[in-house]
């Protein structure tokens, strides 16, 4: 998912997004541990996109903070 996509998201939809992905990205790790995937560059690309999730809610909460 790329950055431009995340900042266009609400606050809501960023945190149950949040919660699909983490809960993606432990089942391929899991699937990984028991046999090889076909491709294990799903799991990186998952735990990016979970970074770039959890860096803009912490910018939006930096940026409420600020305004008060």
């Amino acid at each position: 998912m790329k950055q431009n996509v995340i900042r266009e998201m609400s606050t809501g939809e960023l945190k149950e997004r949040l919660e699909e992905e983490v809960k993606q990205l432990r089942k391929l790790k899991m699937n990984h541990a028991v046999s090889p995937l076909e491709n294990p560059n799903k799991i990186p690309a998952y735990r990016k996109t979970v970074a770039r999730i959890l860096t803009e809610l912490r910018k939006r909460e930096l940026e409420e903070i600020k305004q008060k």
